[in-house]
């Protein structure tokens, strides 16, 4: 009998034609977005695996529900936050993600958004679009080069790291915190210096926040953390909202405390807080770090291969726990 896999969003069906040429695979059909909870609730008893999407939460009831059947969680994401691990492995779900795909995409989101706050662009191209909202001079619409100045990057890992490669590549310096220092070989191929978040925060033209979310990086940038960095400093988030103190941060930039911000995620949800939408040196996109056709399908034939390769005990599964 083939093996039943469940897939919580309906998507394009390319990246996952090999999982549906193989075993039976369970989609939402039509104008049917994505499965509900409490559908996938009714469902997964009868499922052994399930594909999820990065903001499905596959909870302790969840995992209670389904029945020995269920032996991995194939998040499509690099961040599993939203499915609780330790119940997973407790009883002996493998939980795997898909980091490969979305390493360059979101350092090129991160880039983007730097380029776009340290110029200014949005914002210009905003003001252009209003008659007389634009003076043209000399002096008018300044902003900051990005090379020379220095870039302080938390979380160096896969996306750390491109980004860095990106910011290299522009003239810039690369300062790095991390839970655990990189090998020299590594730090020599980047031109990366390791320093304790506090040394960092003071030097860096430029924070950028590539960590994954736990409990000990929530809210990693606090109130304290903003207090220490540059006045003409810029802070860009694009790897989870919780990471930075959001409340905190519009304080900052309200008070100039540090320049600008440029942010794919937000702390409570899909939207940020109010007071940055009327800000004019925030740049904001609603988590679009991944969103090209490209990636979008590359994405669902990984999560698709980690399913087929835990199954057939063969090529590599991106494995969260149970390692």
């Amino acid at each position: 009998m083939k093996k039943k896999v469940l897939v919580t969003y309906n998507m394009f069906r390319e990246g996952y034609a090999e999982l549906m040429s193989k075993y039976d695979v369970t989609i939402p059909e039509g104008d049917v977005e994505t499965f509900s909870y409490e559908e996938v609730l009714e469902m997964i008893p009868d499922f052994d695996a399930l594909l999820s999407m990065f903001n499905f939460p596959v909870d302790r009831r969840l995992i209670d529900t389904a029945s020995s059947r269920l032996k991995i969680v194939s998040n499509y994401a690099v961040g599993y936050d939203n499915i609780d691990i330790p119940y997973c492995t407790e009883k002996g779900i493998q939980v795997t993600n898909t980091p490969d795909p979305v390493t360059e995409p979101t350092a090129d989101q991160a880039f983007g958004l730097l380029l776009a706050v340290s110029r200014r662009i949005s914002e210009v191209d905003r003001r252009m679009r209003i008659p007389g909202a634009v003076k043209v001079a000399l002096l008018e619409n300044l902003g900051h080069s990005l090379y020379g100045k220095t870039i302080g990057i938390l979380g160096m890992g896969r996306i750390g790291q491109a980004l860095a490669r990106r910011a290299l590549a522009s003239g810039m310096r690369v300062v790095y915190h991390n839970r655990h220092r990189l090998s020299p070989d590594v730090e020599q191929k980047y031109e990366a210096r390791f320093l304790p978040l506090g040394e960092l925060l003071a030097i860096a033209d430029v924070v950028s926040v590539n960590a994954p979310l736990t409990a000990d990086t929530y809210h990693l940038i606090g109130e304290e953390e903003l207090k220490k960095m540059k006045p003409d400093s810029i802070l860009i988030n694009t790897a989870r909202g919780p990471l930075v103190d959001e409340k905190a941060l519009v304080k900052a930039l309200q008070s100039k405390q540090i320049w600008a911000a440029g942010l794919d995620v937000f702390e409570f949800g899909d939207f940020p807080l109010p007071e940055l939408l009327s800000m004019d040196n925030v740049v904001l996109n609603p988590h679009t770090g991944t969103q090209t056709y490209e990636v979008r399908n590359e994405m669902a034939a990984y999560a698709a291969r980690n399913i087929i390769n835990f199954f057939e005990g063969k090529g590599p599964v991106a494995k969260v726990n149970m390692k």
